[in-house]
């Protein structure tokens, strides 16, 4: 005789439970998934209409009042002296710019010749510009041997290539909404009349750049 198997009524009604959860689950992951995809899709909307252009640099002025180089056997040293102005420019019609961290210095064939001089921190409102000045400053800074046969090229050519670079950390600011911090570089290049080594601590003056460049930038 075969068994006959009964379900209580009691058994019935869980077993039915279990059947309305396992739909309203179903249902409630399909709600929150339309809903992240909603939020992913208005972030990507936002960032399209607002993606933040990077900052602008360019380079106002570079006046070098020392630039001398001492030979000592097995070696020599540069003495350096820099004053520069850059303009800091925000091409972003509604996204601020806070920038942290900055420090200048400058750098002759690939060498750096001064010291990292820092810069106070700022923000940069919507399509503001801001003028940075520092001094950079390099004492009895090793080179190496090559450096003097570089210096006398340059002397010979009659002026100076000189890169100056500013490094730091910026964050994009959109409403009230604050970034993280992303690191930026800053590369400009100056051409300079180069007519003596010691030409800019003699008592002629210093050697200027006085013509404004666009600097190289990258986030």
């Amino acid at each position: 005789m075969s068994q006959i198997h009964e379900t209580s009524p009691k058994h019935c009604a869980k077993k039915q439970g279990f059947t309305i959860n396992k739909k309203f689950n179903k249902k409630f992951l399909c709600s929150l998934s339309t809903l992240l995809l909603s939020i992913l899709s208005l972030i990507l909307l936002v960032y399209l209409t607002l993606h933040p252009k990077k900052p602008q640099f360019s380079l106002q002025q570079a006046d070098i009042y020392q630039f001398n180089l001492s030979n000592i056997p097995n070696f020599s040293t540069l003495n350096s002296s820099i004053r520069l102005t850059l303009l800091s420019k925000n091409p972003n019609q509604r996204v601020g710019i806070y920038y942290d961290e900055i420090q200048v210095y400058a750098s002759y064939k690939g060498m750096q010749i001064t010291q990292n001089t820092p810069l106070p921190e700022f923000y940069q409102g919507h399509e503001d510009t801001e003028l940075l000045s520092a001094s950079l400053n390099g004492n009895m800074l090793p080179v190496a041997p090559s450096f003097g046969y570089e210096v006398e090229r340059d002397q010979t050519a009659g002026r100076l290539m000189m890169n100056l670079k500013a490094i730091g950390r910026l964050r994009w600011k959109i409403g009230t909404w604050v970034s993280g911090k992303y690191r930026f570089n800053v590369n400009c290049m100056a051409i300079i009349p180069f007519g003596s080594v010691v030409a800019a601590s003699s008592g002629s003056g210093p050697l200027r750049f006085r013509q404004g460049t666009q600097c190289s930038t990258t986030v």
